[in-house]
């Protein structure tokens, strides 16, 4: 007899995915569509609720569980409310988790996006094995989520390891919260995009500018010149393996985990910034922690759809 599924939703400020998810983290079906962030919940919910009937409509003689989410923060995963994420225009306490179990009749589970993240890691990929991991993203922003001793840490309404929002320094850019000297402001995958553009300018026959088509260099452009050899990306990509070090380093002596899980866009350049990570690591962290692995995810881009659904099927 086949065994019943979860559902899973990884609902982004960019791009809303949903899944039907076996157990073990095996993704039987997923579809996705760019979320409409800007036209309120009520309209995002609708999106939800229509890839989740396309979901289900893909397995319909399997058993449903119920509904993991994965969302950004913050939110109170107690409450199943959705508090006030600064990517999703007019969201202020919206209770999201009552609202979809109402409309589709299932148990539902909230969690912060990048715990959802981390969970997966932990029980199904680069984690797995461990009593404690830090899971980082680096994309857009910075975000993280800490496993300890086995248990997702949440802190007081689930506001715990907002990594992204450390203070690591004084200078730099502001950040998406309106602060300056974040990890997130110095270290993102944002951050390396206009570093790189402010080094250079439309027409300078650089490469970075030339996989730009003279626009605004990304983060990806610079992973990509890195691997060409060019040297102005290696530089770059080295600064931003010194940020990360720094951040790294500080994650470790607050948390102590056996891995830090790097994910997100950028990690597909972890192996050109490993050794930059590891000698910064090796400079600033206290010895008993400097033996301790830095590795890529191992879900990819399914850790958070993986890890919401583990939510619904970890409890049964």
């Amino acid at each position: 007899m086949p065994e019943p599924l979860a559902l899973a939703v990884d609902l982004g400020g960019t791009e809303l995915r949903a899944a039907a998810v076996a157990p073990g983290g095996r993704i039987l079906t997923e579809a996705g569509t760019p979320t409409d962030a800007m036209a309120g919940p009520e309209r995002v919910i609708d999106q939800i609720v229509a890839l989740l009937a396309d979901a289900r409509s893909r397995v319909p003689d399997l058993e449903i569980l119920g509904l993991g989410i994965g969302a950004p923060g913050p939110l109170d995963p107690i409450a199943g409310i959705s508090i006030a994420p600064p990517t999703l225009r007019g969201w202020h306490d919206v209770p999201l988790a009552a609202i979809l179990r109402d409309r589709l009749g299932l148990p539902v589970r909230l969690e912060n996006d990048a715990n959802a993240a981390a969970l997966g890691e932990w029980r199904y990929g680069a984690g797995r094995g461990l009593a404690s991991i830090v899971f980082v993203t680096v994309s857009t922003g910075i975000g993280g989520g800490v496993v300890a001793d086995g248990r997702i840490l949440h802190g007081r309404r689930g506001l715990a390891a907002e990594i992204g929002h450390m203070t690591i320094t004084e200078s730099g850019g502001r950040c998406f919260c309106g602060a300056v000297g974040c990890f997130e402001a110095v270290a993102s995958g944002s951050a390396l995009g206009w570093s790189a553009t402010k080094a250079t300018s439309p027409g300078d026959g650089s490469r970075l500018r030339a996989l730009s088509a003279d626009g605004a260099v990304t983060a990806r452009h610079v992973a990509d010149a890195a691997r060409e050899g060019d040297r102005q990306a290696l530089a770059l990509l080295a600064e931003e393996a010194r940020w990360l070090g720094i951040g790294f380093t500080n994650l470790l002596h607050l948390y102590s985990p056996e891995a830090i899980v790097v994910g997100g866009g950028l990690s597909v350049a972890l192996d050109l910034m490993a050794a930059d990570i590891a000698r910064t690591i090796t400079e600033r962290a206290m010895p008993a922690y400097r033996d301790v692995p830095v590795v890529a995810a191992g879900l990819g881009r399914h850790a958070g759809l993986v890890g919401a659904a583990s939510l619904v099927l970890e409890a049964n």
